[in-house]
């Protein structure tokens, strides 16, 4: 295939689940260098705008229209960078404005099938540089005989089936936890945290918002006054949080949390940011969960004091199920809340070939 031209008709790819997240994988060299060329080549090869995505690969849905981008990294001691990209749905947007984290879970079987690292016996870390905010995460897996396997028995809610379980380790953040200082305010007399743990987020008590916080997706998705409210939260949010005006963005994500039903220590219903998640994403929850060891955030507060600062993993109710997010947060020598997270999520290949605009 010739290399990848600022009029590029198609390109080298491979199409993968992460997590519970589906996108395209491209190497860095495959697609067109000029931003604004690869954002109408990656448009055209989604099917953008169009609600079902029909004359491209996108699934139709936010959660099934993502890229990565992954290449050779110049930093000291890293391996590959990995670009995120969020294509629109419905618009002709290709935002680089967040990571995401169920995708990093493809990141690294990809960087080996690709040379990009090579297998280091039965097991491969993997370094990685999240280009979109700055950290680094370290994906580590089973590689047997030196070679990728997706095949494994660890299940991830959400996924059907088992898979290699993937853990993904993100390095301490240089930025607070807390973006603003403080662990909670109020936004309209309603009370938000506003966290980045390696994702911008707000978390809201569904209690303020008048529901249970235990609606489904269908449900959540036909209350547009709630919805209306939530994204009026969201772009006060985005302003406090030194991303200026977020309406056309896709962060912050919002978290609505609430006691659990099913025996864990916090429920959620994310919010991506206009559709409701299935789920919640890898950075979201270890927002969520790092914030919940702190007195008096909102999800401390919904989780009803059962976590506080021990070692365990904290578990997090979702509309598919539950997530387990291994979270630490701690005050530095400043008085700032610093956190770092660990979790375990898997990756599928789906496809491997050549993709057409």
């Amino acid at each position: 295939m010739p290399d990848a031209t600022a009029t590029a008709q198609h390109a080298s790819a491979m199409w993968m689940r992460g997590g519970t997240s589906k996108g395209l994988f491209f190497e860095g060299r495959d697609v067109p260098s000029a931003i604004a060329d690869r954002n109408a080549f990656l448009l055209r090869v989604m099917g953008s705008p169009d609600a079902r995505q029909i004359d491209g690969v996108g699934g139709g849905h936010p959660l099934t229209s993502k890229v990565a981008i992954v290449s050779p990294s110049a930093l000291e001691g890293v391996d590959v960078d990995y670009e995120f990209l969020q294509v629109g749905v419905e618009q002709a947007v290709v935002s680089g404005a967040q990571t995401c984290g169920n995708i990093l879970a493809g990141v690294a079987p990809f960087a080996v099938e690709r040379g990009l690292v090579q297998p280091q016996g039965d097991q491969t870390t993997v370094s990685i540089h999240l280009v979109n905010t700055g950290d680094i995460a370290r994906a580590t897996f089973m590689t047997p005989d030196q070679q990728v396997t997706y095949e494994g028995t660890f299940g991830l809610e959400g996924v059907p089936g088992t898979g290699n379980p993937i853990e993904l380790e993100v390095s301490p953040r240089e930025a607070p936890l807390f973006v603003t200082g403080k662990v909670s305010e109020a936004i309209n007399a309603i009370t938000v945290s506003l966290v980045n743990n390696g994702m911008p987020v707000a978390i809201v008590s569904a209690r303020e918002l008048g529901i249970s916080g235990q609606e489904t997706v269908e449900q959540l998705e036909s209350m547009p006054e709630l919805l209306g409210l939530i994204e009026e939260l969201r772009i006060e949010a985005g302003v406090r949080m030194g991303l200026g005006d977020v309406t056309s963005l896709t962060v912050p994500k919002m978290l609505v949390v609430s006691p659990p039903s099913q025996g864990a220590d916090v429920a959620v219903r994310a919010l991506i940011p206009h559709r409701v998640h299935r789920s919640i994403g890898v950075l979201m929850a270890a927002g969520l969960a790092a914030s919940a060891r702190v007195e008096g955030s909102v999800a401390a507060v919904a989780a009803g004091g059962r976590i506080g600062s021990d070692d365990r993993a904290i578990t997090i109710e979702h509309p598919s199920g539950v997530l387990a997010v291994d979270a630490s947060a701690w005050k530095d020598e400043r008085g700032e809340w610093r956190a770092n997270s660990r979790s375990v999520r898997t990756a599928r290949k789906l496809f491997d070939g050549v993709v057409y605009a």
